[in-house]
Formats: structure tokens, sequence, C-alpha cells
């Protein structure tokens, strides 16, 4: 699918790497950011998309190597990609950083509390970040998708019973698509938010406004 990707957008006249690694392995933020730069010319938008979770996994009887793991992929991966990319990122002088988090972040997150530790740990991160290149020419804002239709809710969505108890939660009543998604993304990463930073943008069909 990545491929495939290329070819269209290299077919646009645009420039395009395709780097498959594990983010959570050692040394491969530097590596990716390398690449990135040494193929496109620079850097100017980092967005850390990298995620993943264990479903139904109670705190009391998870595993501290299953904590760490999550960890691992849903926050130290994006640290060290933001350490490694923001030299070009300041170069550029008119730069956006947006991070990935989840609802999960946002609010409670029973049989799933080491993914929302670690999302809720995004949005402070991407704060902090914010105001502390504010006035260096780099925005950060996190990107908040609720319950998307993916790959990796396939099995979610197999069971009526399940997925019906998921979209009641949320007052649109259906799941969100990847490319309302992107469309999000594609505003952080534009001049469109140019005065926004430190933000959270929330997409989610109204789930967490039931608080």
């Amino acid at each position: 699918a990545l491929l495939a990707l290329q070819v269209e957008i290299l077919a646009l006249g645009r420039k395009c790497i395709v780097i498959t690694t594990d983010v959570t392995a050692e040394g491969a933020a530097t590596k990716i950011i390398e690449q990135a730069e040494s193929g496109l010319g620079g850097l100017d938008i980092l967005v850390n998309n990298a995620g993943g979770n264990s479903f139904s996994v109670a705190l009391q009887s998870m595993k501290f190597s299953g904590w760490q793991k999550t960890m691992a992929l849903n926050l130290d991966s994006i640290v060290h990609l933001i350490q490694a990319a923001l030299p070009a990122l300041l170069q550029s002088g008119n730069a956006s950083i947006i991070n990935v988090s989840s609802v999960a972040g946002l609010r409670g997150a029973p049989l799933m509390s080491h993914y929302g530790a670690a999302k809720a740990a995004l949005i402070s991160l991407t704060q902090s970040l914010a105001i502390e290149v504010a006035t260096q020419g780099v925005r950060v804002n996190a990107l908040v998708p609720g319950w998307i239709e993916t790959d990796l809710t396939d099995f979610l969505r197999a069971e009526d019973t399940v997925e019906q108890g998921l979209l009641s939660q949320v007052p649109m009543g259906r799941w969100g698509r990847s490319d309302e998604i992107a469309q999000g993304a594609l505003f952080l990463a534009s001049d469109a938010s140019s005065f926004m930073t430190g933000q959270v943008l929330v997409l989610d069909g109204g789930q967490s406004a039931r608080g």
C-alpha cells in the first residue's frame, strides 16, 4: 500500500520516499529523520502517527512488560523522533509538529489504562513543547481521533454488539473515516493554522462532548 501511494505521489511530480522500520528500535528515529532530510531536501512537517493498543487488559493483571511496550510505541518513539527532527524543523522557520493522540487520552480508559496514559502524556508533551519552541518557528499541536474505520478496528466492527456499544458513545452515530482525520492533519500542517499551537484538535463525532 505504501509503495502504491509512493507511485501516486511521484506521478504528481512530488518527492516521496518510503521507509519501513520499527520506530521503537534503538537508533530508528535518527535513521528515519536522516533519510527523510536527505531524500526530501529538508523537513517542514512531522506527523507522529505511530501507535497501537492491546485492548481489554485490566491494570491489576497487566504485565509491566506490556505497559513498557505500549509506552515505547505510543510515547517514547515520538519523543525520539521529535528530538531527532527538531534541528531541521527549527532551521525551516515555518514548521509544524502534529502528534496523533486519542480520545482515550482525554478521559478514563478502562481496560486500556496503559494506552490512555500514553496518549494523555502525549497531549501534555504537545503543550509543553509548543511553549518551548513557540518563538522559533515551530508549531506543535495534537490531533485526537475517536473511533475511526481502519484495518486496526476491523475486529471491533466484526461483532454487531460490540460495534453498537461503541457507536452508542458517539453522538453522530457512526465511525469516522481516515480521510476526515487526514483533513485535520492537513489543516494543522498548513498555514491555515499559522496562529495555532499547543492545541488539541478533536475529531470524534462528539464523543468527548459527553464528558
